[in-house]
Formats: structure tokens, sequence, C-alpha cells
């Protein structure tokens, strides 16, 4: 089978004849879903740098909503660790 794109690991390969190779082929496509799924580090990872990219494209199309943002996203940081340190000390 020959094709341009490459196959993903949680796909199974089409055109297995054998009952044993394709057993084979879906419990290594399932494993690999499991280990994609499971893996929250890396999830997290792609997640951050996805929200980096959609943070600079907004800074660059709009720089002063961008900085309005960041300026209204430390209030609400530093308001917060202000209330839960007041909440400890009391």
């Amino acid at each position: 089978m020959s094709t341009d794109t490459p196959l993903p690991r949680t796909a199974v390969p089409l055109g297995i004849t054998d009952p044993v190779e394709k057993a084979r082929a879906e419990l290594k496509a399932a494993l690999a879903a499991i280990e994609e799924k499971s893996n929250v580090p890396k999830r997290v990872s792609l997640a951050s740098e996805r929200g980096v990219e959609t943070a600079r494209r907004f800074a660059r199309r709009s720089p002063i909503a961008a900085a309005a943002a960041a300026v209204g996203a430390a209030a609400v940081v530093g308001a917060a660790v202000w209330g839960l340190v007041r909440l400890y000390t009391r």
C-alpha cells in the first residue's frame, strides 16, 4: 500500500488480511491512542504553545488591547493572591 500521506500512529492500516497481523496492528494503534491521551504533560505543552501563538497574533493585531489585557490579568492575579494571603493570615 503506497500513499503520499503518512499514517498516524493511532490508525490501523487498511488491507491487512491476516487476522493475527490485524489484531497486532489494532492493539498497537489502541496502545498508541492511550499513550497520546494519557500523556498530560505533552498535551499541556501543546495547549500552552497554541495559547502563546494566539496571544502573539492578538498582540500583533492590536497592541493596545493586548497591553490592557496583560494589565487586567496582572491585576486579577494580584487581587487573588492578596485575597488568599489575607484569608490565610486571619
